[in-house]
């Protein structure tokens, strides 16, 4: 005993019969993986820009006519425009380029890199601590109309590769 507490006891190594279980267990969580095919991973990344492009582009414009400044609006579609050709169309070849080196059967979630989940995250808090400002709803609805329009028009490269690809 040191100062009253137990000595420590030695690691034993796992036991062969101890091993099989783990490994049976392995297996079982392998079978249970959500394995998708390669055109699936292509329809789900282009559907979630799809979908959050419009999402945004949506309450971009919801904010924009509050404001009665349509010409915001165009603006909007201008900068999403730019923002696509500059930015977002690089990210998309670069994420179809990753799928398609995929192997059959591999987890749903890796439709995306995990920094960009953690980017994706990171744009999520900064979306709602935008709403919490001072800045005139105008504003946010500008940065939400360019960002959704860009979203939804770089999401036809990946739209076009789950054509492509049988």
């Amino acid at each position: 005993m040191f100062f009253g507490l137990p000595a420590r006891r030695s690691i034993t190594p796992i036991r062969p019969r101890h091993r099989a279980v783990i490994m049976d267990f392995k297996k079982a969580l392998l079978r249970c993986k959500p394995g998708v095919s390669v055109r699936t991973h292509l329809f789900l990344a282009g559907l979630i820009w799809s979908v959050v492009g419009f999402f945004l582009l949506t309450n971009g414009m919801i904010f924009i006519l509050q404001g009665e400044k349509i010409w915001l609006a165009a603006v909007g579609f201008v900068l999403g425009t730019v923002k696509t050709f500059y930015v977002l169309d690089r990210v998309a070849r670069k994420n179809i380029t990753r799928i398609k080196e995929f192997e059959e059967k591999v987890c749903i979630g890796s439709v995306y890199s995990w920094k960009t989940w953690l980017l994706v995250a990171a744009m999520i808090g900064l979306g709602r601590f935008l709403r919490t400002t001072v800045l005139p709803a105008e504003i946010i609805g500008l940065l939400y109309t360019a960002v959704g329009w860009a979203l939804m028009l770089a999401s036809r490269l990946m739209w076009q590769e789950w054509h492509r690809n049988p």
